[in-house]
């Protein structure tokens, strides 16, 4: 069937209506190819029209031209038990040039289940006149899975919740950043967001969304609060909802259990992206052995067309409670019990070795070479070779996480920082450009350091550092692997900083493929510095940086030897003993020039 027509009467209308139908079951759905192309072929839509309603739903929009091909369409209709018809539209306001065409409708799914002659087991339910056998996990969920209702009949009110008369016993949660709406047919943004609630499958049915426009920004979230149950005990306690996630900028939806009032409690399930203009069902299984509470929460992503709804949500084996959750102390201890040192004679300007009381110079602190025969000098610097296996960083600090609040957990949550991280946490979708296998291990499980850009703005920084090193020999290099690729990925550089002066040693920028990439920096012969890796944020969360294996190499300072040197050493001006092959090589090697004089 198709349109072809050259005209320019104003605000034409082609219309196309199917045959009337009784109603449908659960899982129907609607299913097309149409053909939109031309320079002003016009918009087309589907309406649904159903016995009783005045207003029509619109169930799917073409925009425009759609390029010379045919497109397949979709369309969930649903359980509609009052009789409907359905109008294809293609409207043309003013001059109209092009051709639109629908070809093979198709309906799946759309009759109600069979009668059964039998229903047996603790896992069916058979409906009281249409005498089918339907999943007990269907019992109670807000839809009409039996055609007549029989389902849905003595069913607690307090456990389920379809927001056509309010948020029921949910909440907003105070201390999100903006709230679920709830609504009556399509989102005000198009290409975005549902047409119409789950319930009713009509734009007189409302449903909670998530608006992603202006002025909320990216990462905002929107949470929403169960009601408190009690502990599941020896049962499981059935969550089901329906959620509908359609744009191009979708980002997350996540449902979290907790079991203490300010914590954000762990994660049970989460959905990244678009998954098509559908509403999706959604069970969960919860257990717990003390009261708790189900948070749904909402993530915005980059743009405007990120819009996600709910809807028919319920709890089947559940029992709600009649009290409050306790709460948890979130502050840290500012105290910390010093190590007791032995006794010993050191004076400002030494070290005091922990296990002998030995002194030692301060600046053989952190230097790469343990001078207590306990190696405690170089207990709490950066170590010389860090792989991050079994979580541990080395030594490397954050000095901005370090200098905000103890409370860590909420201070942080969203701030652009390095993390530890590896293949197997990743979430589906985010190994396009974020390490899958770590460096050292080159497995999933191995871990590595990274900074997940999913946090913060563009052009936001994340630093890491060492902790003060004295001093570093003359041959001394940094040697790291980084993994640097997706599309918006920011830059890496490598600074250092002493106490009045910061100056950067290396520098990455962009994306530089799905893979680790080796790196060197030489830093010679330094004192009392710091090794700063400093990740840059880019314009959105596709492109995080991650580092792993960094080794410092040839770092310790020379030695004056209590010997004289050999006749195959040089001898420094400061008594240090080098090889002769180390003489004008244009490398500092004696640490004060002497081994390149111009008058050797």
């Amino acid at each position: 069937m198709f349109i072809l027509k050259n005209s320019s009467s104003i605000s034409q209308v082609a219309r196309l209506r199917s045959p009337k139908f009784s109603q449908s079951g659960s899982s129907c759905t609607l299913s097309f190819w149409y053909y939109n192309y031309g320079q002003s072929v016009g918009a087309a839509e589907m309406q649904l029209f159903v016995d009783g309603l005045k207003q029509p739903t619109v169930l799917w929009r073409a925009y425009y031209n759609e390029g010379n091909q045919w497109l397949n369409a979709v369309i969930q209709l649903g359980r509609l038990p009052h009789p409907f018809q359905l109008s294809l539209d293609k409207i043309s306001l003013g001059f109209y040039d092009g051709v639109s065409a629908i070809d093979d409708i198709t309906f799946e799914n759309c009759a109600l289940p069979p009668p059964a002659l039998s229903c047996e087991g603790p896992n069916h339910f058979w409906c009281k006149h249409t005498k089918a056998c339907i999943d007990s996990l269907l019992i109670c969920d807000l839809v009409d899975n039996c055609g007549d209702g029989s389902d849905e009949e003595n069913c607690n009110p307090d456990l389920q919740c379809n927001f056509e008369n309010g948020l029921c016993n949910w909440e907003q949660d105070v201390e999100d950043d903006f709230d679920w709406i709830r609504i009556q047919g399509p989102t005000p943004t198009v290409n975005t967001g549902p047409l119409k609630d789950h319930t009713t499958g009509t734009a007189r049915g409302h449903y909670l969304y998530m608006e992603s426009s202006e002025p909320h920004q990216f990462q905002d979230k929107a949470v929403l609060l169960s009601p408190l149950f009690s502990p599941s005990g020896n049962r499981t306690c059935i969550f089901r909802f329906h959620y509908h996630m359609f744009g191009r900028q979708v980002y997350k939806l996540s449902v979290f259990q907790r079991t203490v009032s300010n914590a954000k409690g762990w994660l049970l399930w989460y959905k990244f992206g678009n998954q098509g203009n559908r509403w999706i069902r959604q069970t969960l299984y919860i257990s717990s052995s003390r009261p708790f509470q189900i948070l749904v929460k909402g993530t915005i992503g980059d743009g405007f067309t990120g819009d996600i709804g709910l809807d028919d949500m319920s709890f089947l084996g559940c029992t709600l409670y009649n009290g409050n959750l306790p709460t948890i102390s979130t502050t840290t201890s500012e105290t910390s019990v010093p190590a007791t040192l032995p006794t010993n004679n050191c004076t400002e300007e030494e070290f005091v070795c922990r296990a002998s009381g030995h002194c030692i110079h301060i600046d053989q602190k952190c230097d790469f070479r343990p001078d207590c025969s306990d190696k405690s000098d170089e207990l709490d610097c950066v170590t010389e070779v860090c792989d991050f296996e079994d979580k541990n960083q080395c030594g490397w600090y954050q000095p901005t996480l370090e200098q905000m609040s103890g409370n860590y957990s909420i201070h942080t949550t969203n701030i652009f920082k390095w993390e530890l991280g590896r293949g197997a946490n990743l979430y589906p979708g985010q190994e396009k450009y974020c390490p899958l296998i770590d460096h050292t291990m080159g497995t999933e499980e191995g871990w590595y350091l990274f900074t997940d850009s999913s946090n913060g703005e563009f052009g936001h920084t994340a630093d890491i550092a060492t902790p003060v090193i004295s001093l570093t020999g003359p041959k001394c290099k940094i040697i790291f692997w980084n993994y640097m690729n997706g599309s918006t990925l920011g830059s890496l550089e490598v600074l250092c900083k002493t106490s009045n002066k910061t100056s950067k040693l290396w520098t990455q920028s962009g994306s530089q493929g799905p893979q680790w990439n080796r790196a060197e920096v030489f830093l010679g012969i330094r004192s009392n510095f710091q090794v700063v890796f400093r990740a840059k944020r880019g314009v959105s969360y596709m492109g995080d940086v991650a580092v792993d294996d960094i080794t410092f190499e040839d770092c310790s300072p020379l030695l004056i030897p209590g010997r004289p040197c050999t006749s195959e050493e040089f001898t420094c001006a400061n008594k240090y003993c080098i090889p002769k092959d180390n003489l004008c090589d244009f490398v500092n090697d004696c640490a004060d020039s002497s081994d390149e004089s111009p008058a050797i």
